[in-house]
């Protein structure tokens, strides 16, 4: 049976995935390294140049430079020809495909995600709850449309997706509060922006038994989702992408019918290798 230390929903999940953990004092250069990091990884194929960075980080700009050096030396940040510009370098791409690789949800979701590709040939996910996001760690996509932002490592408003929406619709009070920003900002014409409104949405999800995403992220897509609660609160839920352009609610039962047979599939594999923690499923 697995630890505490080993189960998402734990503090040791939270440190990890950008929750709020208690009796920890920052050290300071620590956490700069991490803000510029991810600061650096926000702005994917758009490079920054050292003034972007300070200003945005409210850093001197000489300690923001002695920094960004440092971390060019080691290859978590890379530097084009002239020196001026900056980018996430190589070395944050190993560190996540050892996460990956080490991860045990990972390995349990991939074959069953592989599944239901085959069976329905629709593109599902798998991701995991941080702070205010979903981090998509694993993705089937369909041979019958390609979505250039469908990959590994997307992270995504929790409140805007329905594999967000599955997760925070397990939680209540100050838990939900936490992983909800105060100004909901839109992706498209159909994101919530008001926050009652979600509210309103997450208790439909809590009936309904999964979650709706109905063109809350992209145009011209609705996603369903379900949490896998081999953990309490779940942390993490696979989901389907389908273009409305052939969607049914014959072809949505048939898909949501299918991923619980998937989620069982996963939970079980969880009990099976000792991967579920106390109060899960």
């Amino acid at each position: 049976m697995a630890t505490p230390a080993d189960v998402p929903g734990d503090d040791a999940r939270k440190a990890a995935t950008g929750e709020k953990a208690t009796g920890v004092r920052d050290v300071k250069s620590a956490a700069r390294t991490v803000e510029l990091l991810e600061l650096l990884a926000a702005r994917q194929n758009r490079p920054a140049r050292l003034r972007e960075l300070s200003e945005a980080l409210g850093m001197p700009r000489s300690s923001c430079y002695a920094l960004l050096r440092t971390l060019v030396k080691y290859g978590w940040v890379r530097t084009d020809a002239s020196g001026t510009m900056y980018g996430i370098g190589i070395r944050a791409l190993l560190a996540g495909t050892t996460y990956l690789d080490t991860d045990p949800y990972v390995r349990l979701a991939k074959p069953a995600l592989d599944a239901l590709g085959e069976r329905l040939d629709e593109t599902f996910h798998f991701g995991r709850l941080a702070g205010g996001d979903v981090v998509y760690l694993v993705t089937r996509a369909s041979s019958q449309y390609l979505r250039p932002h469908s990959r590994v490592g997307r992270r995504l408003p929790a409140y805007s997706t329905a594999l967000g929406k599955a997760l925070l619709a397990e939680l209540d009070g100050p838990e939900l509060d936490e992983h909800l920003p105060e100004q909901l900002t839109p992706l498209t014409e159909h994101t919530f922006t008001d926050r009652a409104a979600l509210l309103r949405d997450l208790a439909e999800v809590r009936e309904r038994g999964y979650a709706i995403d109905r063109q809350e992220n992209s145009l011209g897509l609705h996603c369903f989702s379900l949490p896998l609660r081999y953990a309490s609160p779940a942390a993490d839920a696979i989901s389907c992408s389908v273009p409305l352009a052939r969607l049914t609610p014959a072809r949505e039962a048939e898909i949501v019918g299918a991923m619980r047979a998937a989620r069982d599939t996963i939970e079980q594999g969880a009990v099976s290798i000792g991967l579920v923690g106390s109060g899960g499923m």
